[in-house]
């Protein structure tokens, strides 16, 4: 025989291995539980109480109302399971504990219930009573009570409580269906009377129960009768019980059109199991069909209790629960009713705010916790989070305490910063001093000034000056692998060249004035320019090559607590410093050429100068080495910067701007005579502080023929010249 339910909710009859035969028009308590978990959700309600009554019913909610609410975070606070019978002799004791549970509890304001409306009365009375006999406000014992359709709608839970007492109700009642066509029957009962029972088995019998009990009147009995039914009819109920009537009564319409069903007994009830289980059937303009489990799942209406006057009554649906998509659709009505319930809080612990997490002790809920900042590089960006996130630490930071991460502020030594500016306004400068200088040496190029600072090697000197002022400026913007390896390398050849033609311009006026005439001739032929500059040039570019293949510089980003360092490292120190090593060593010899050179004659005397300029470098690079190790950060650049520019500065200013002055302004000293009476003086005065052959002297002349390069052609002697002087100008034809 099969069973269509129209109340039956319990999870166990889906159990169609159990109850093969049992099928039902409204959903089962699992889905009502969901529905429940899922308004707690909603008002962020992680905190709560659950009241049942002992029972299939009652455990087989709590079971699945538990599992559910875990799985979205919700505790269960405490659970008071009431004895099932009201008549029970632990009944009154067991509904005391549960209310000095609750009111025990003030950081549970919501409370579960899947109790029965009985035991919900005396709840609330023992409720109202215990709070009177603490002297405590009335407050204290309101709740947000979720209840279940076992007591939602019911009138009995209503008396000697108020909502003003006992908080706010929140029901979940079947889908209400429209109550006109049972009132329409009401109508038609009572205006019929006698005779609209004559086919009706079940009136005659309610009418004879109710006659008994009351002796009514023929008129009286049927009035009675019908206010009684329309009392004890209920909007939720009248839906599920339509359909289930729906579905038999199509169902058996659909078989007896294939076979006969009038002759009885030819149709046993349990033919129709199946064709109810596979055909659709239609109501009220829709379509419905059982499930696998025997149900329609339907949904349900969320209602609200609201006071008038003091009188409890049950309000307008205020939303409705669609079991598939697990969502509340609120009513228009909704708003008003709901907007206080925005305002309870129902937690054991504050939520942690973004930046915290939550940290559980051990062996307590974990819905009981204490707020912790999340650690530097760490955050969390919501309400409640287990735990922190951590940042991209190579991009991202962030501080303790922090909902989000800052992105790190890359540094580098840029284009706009000011000291930048101020180095590549020097280096601009510099760069269109050497180029001025270039172009009036050139245009002098004739005159024994340009002549005497080495001619041709004054331009090489010059480019090569150039080339490191455009070295240091690779030292600003963001560093690129590129610009890593060129800026050193630049650098080193280019002072390397600088280095090696004064080197080589020194030598050259110092063999023709002050080596031993003996060894002169030797050294005026091992003597090339040129090719000892090309030398000492090749020797740098081979180190440089060296440092490029082995271990070449190369763009590195630092990571630093709050920034990313955009560096150049230079890949290998140890071949940096042999570069820089290489360039000190040509300039200590400079040094030590300019000092033996110091009494030359004066317009080839430059010792003084060269003297400065190669102690200028030397003690700049001596103290950038101490610097450069134990700084960091973008001011690193700038340290190897303000060096270079301060070695070539050095050369410039000592080479060739006293040059360029006697040029520009002291035009009577940039003649031959000038230079041939300097030399003459020079002579003189040697010749008679040294006793040497007039061969000696002839050969040492001689040797300074082939070096000086800065003597014009011949002018009139004047005054009287020593031996030795006469033939160094008659071999120079002067």
């Amino acid at each position: 025989m099969y069973q269509i339910s129209y109340s039956s909710t319990a999870v166990i009859l889906s159990d169609k291995s159990r109850f093969p035969s049992f099928l039902r028009t409204v959903p089962n308590d699992k889905h009502q539980t969901a529905a429940m978990v899922s308004l707690l959700h909603t008002y962020g309600w992680n905190w709560v109480g659950i009241v049942i009554t002992d029972g299939d019913y009652g455990r087989s909610a709590l079971e699945h109302f538990v599992s559910q609410a875990s799985e979205k975070g919700i505790c269960v606070a405490f659970k008071s399971i009431l004895p099932q019978s009201v008549t029970s002799h632990d009944v009154y004791s067991d509904i005391g504990d549960a209310a000095t549970t609750i009111l025990n509890n003030p950081k549970v304001q919501v409370i579960v219930s899947f109790a029965k409306s009985t035991h919900m009365r005396y709840l609330f009375q023992e409720l109202k009573h215990k709070t009177l006999r603490a002297g405590q406000n009335m407050e204290s014992m309101r709740r947000v009570w979720v209840a279940s359709d076992s007591w939602s709608s019911s009138n009995s839970v209503k008396v000697n409580a108020t909502l003003r007492d006992i908080g706010y109700v929140v029901g979940f009642t079947f889908k209400s269906g429209d109550p006109s066509s049972i009132e329409d029957y009401l109508s038609r009962l009572e205006a019929a009377g006698h005779e609209f029972t004559r086919n009706n088995p079940f009136m005659k019998e309610f009418y004879l129960q109710l006659n008994a009990s009351k002796g009514f009147e023929d008129t009286k009995l049927i009035s009675e009768a019908v206010k009684n039914l329309r009392k004890h009819t209920h909007a939720s109920t009248i839906i599920s019980v339509e359909m289930a009537v729906s579905a038999i009564t199509q169902t058996v319409a659909s078989v007896c059109r294939s076979r006969d069903c009038k002759t009885p007994g030819t149709m046993q009830p349990w033919e129709l199991l199946k064709p109810l289980f596979l055909q659709e059937f239609e109501f009220r303009g829709k379509t419905y069909k059982f499930d696998g489990s025997g149900d329609i799942n339907l949904g349900y209406d969320l209602k609200m209790w609201c006071s008038d006057g003091g009188n409890n009554h049950i309000t307008e649906v205020v939303a409705e629960y669609n079991l598939n998509t697990n969502n509340f659709t609120y009513t228009n009505v909704s708003t008003h009713h709901l907007q206080d319930l925005k305002d309870i809080i129902s937690k054991c612990s504050n939520s942690c705010v973004p930046g915290e997490f939550k940290k559980t002790a051990e062996g307590q809920h974990t819905c009981c916790y204490e707020c912790i900042n999340c650690t530097a590089n760490y955050y969390s960006n919501k309400t409640d989070m287990d735990q922190c996130l951590s940042c991209d630490i190579s991009r991202e930071w962030s501080a303790e305490g922090s909902s989000s991460c800052t992105p790190k502020v890359v540094l580098f030594f840029s284009w706009q910063d000011r000291f930048a500016v101020v180095l590549l306004t020097f280096s601009a400068l510099g760069i269109i001093l050497a180029v001025m200088v270039s172009a009036l040496f050139l245009h002098q190029r004739d005159t024994p000034v340009v002549k005497a600072a080495g001619g041709p090697l004054s331009q090489v000197i010059l480019f090569s000056l150039v080339i490191g002022y455009i070295s240091a400026v690779l030292f600003v913007g963001r560093p690129n692998s590129f610009q890593c390896k060129a800026r050193q390398v630049l650098f080193g050849i280019s002072f390397t060249l600088c280095v090696s033609c004064i080197l080589v311009k020194t030598l050259q006026i110092l063999l023709a004035f002050q080596f031993n005439p003996a060894l002169q001739e030797v050294l005026r032929r091992l003597f090339k320019p040129y090719v000892m500059a090309s030398l000492c040039v090749a020797l740098q570019v081979i180190i440089c090559i060296c440092w490029l293949v082995l271990k070449s510089p190369f763009h590195q980003i630092v990571m630093q607590p709050t920034t990313l360092l955009e560096e150049c490292h230079e890949g290998s120190y140890l071949a940096f410093g042999v570069m820089l090593g290489y360039i000190a060593f040509l300039a200590f010899v400079c040094l030590i050429c300019a000092f033996k050179g110091r009494k030359l004659p004066q317009f080839y005397n430059e010792a003084k100068f060269i003297t400065f300029s190669m102690l200028l470098y030397l003690i700049s690079w001596m103290l950038f080495v101490p610097v450069y190790v134990t700084t960091s950060g973008i001011y690193i650049s700038a340290v190897e910067m303000v060096v270079i520019l301060m070695s070539n500065y050095g050369i410039l200013s000592c080479h060739f701007l006293p040059k360029c002055y006697v040029i520009i302004f002291k035009k009577e000293q940039n003649t031959t005579s000038a230079f041939r009476n300097n030399v003459y003086q020079y002579s003189s005065k040697t010749s008679e502080s040294i006793s040497v052959s007039w061969s000696s002297v002839s050969e040492k002349q001689s040797i300074g023929r082939d070096f000086i390069c800065a003597l014009p052609p011949s002018l009139p002697a004047a005054g009287y010249l020593g031996p030795a002087t006469q033939h160094f100008l008659r071999r120079n034809s002067i």
